[in-house]
């Protein structure tokens, strides 16, 4: 295990026991001209992936939650009755913290795709830019 506290790594799976990553984006360097990140494309397109992947996991879990919420007691005496009952009401707060989660997660995934659009309107605009310079020596 190793020591000090658990960071963010981006690419890795939990279950991934080699610990590879996706070759690709560069992960935020930072902005030394204030505080952010910038984003390379390739990074923009793997943190799109990654949130789109981790809502689809989140509505996949909730599916499952579903089954906590509608749970029957296994038998007719009061004490099933009432554990069935805080069950069900357990599952219905995981399926809302699951849709909560399912919408976040899409929510970042919308914005960086938003940035993939804004980052190809600027290298389309530097490519007509560059066009429009003088051909030849000058």
């Amino acid at each position: 295990m190793p020591e000090g506290q658990p960071t963010y790594d981006p690419g890795m799976r939990w279950n991934d026991s080699m610990g590879l990553r996706p070759s690709g984006g560069s992960y935020g360097a930072s902005v030394a001209e204030g505080a952010g990140f910038k984003y390379d494309e390739a990074t923009l397109h793997e943190l799109v992936k990654e949130w789109t992947d981790l809502a689809k996991e989140y509505l996949t879990d909730r599916i499952e939650a579903e089954l906590i919420a509608i749970a029957q007691p296994p038998g007719m005496e009061y004490a099933s009755g009432g554990n069935a009952e805080i069950t069900r009401e357990s599952g219905n707060a995981l399926m809302t913290t699951l849709d909560q989660r399912a919408s976040y997660c899409e929510s970042m995934a919308k914005k960086y795709a938003a940035a993939l659009g804004k980052y190809a309107t600027v290298e389309e605009q530097s490519v007509v830019d560059i066009n429009q310079q003088p051909k030849g020596i000058v």
